[in-house]
């Protein structure tokens, strides 16, 4: 198991991983349509989608959790 102080790093891992492959499948079905070799164009679009969102979650994840708590109401 990996140390859960790497939970952070871990969790924009998967989250890069799945939005990644969420985004670059729906634009590349947009763009191509539903034809032969499809799913290797997929991979194509989502390694390098996820080349750049990967560093990005992990950057912009702490920006976003300081937004939230500016526009979230304390208890």
């Amino acid at each position: 198991m990996i140390p859960a102080r790497f939970a952070p790093i871990v969790f924009g891992f998967f989250l890069s991983c799945m939005m990644s492959f969420i985004i670059s499948g729906v634009s590349t079905m947009r763009t191509t349509g539903f034809v032969a070799g499809l799913p290797g164009y997929w991979f194509n679009a989502w390694i390098t989608s996820w080349i750049v969102a990967f560093p990005v979650v992990l950057f912009v994840g702490p920006l976003a959790r300081r937004l939230v708590a500016r526009v979230v109401r304390q208890h």
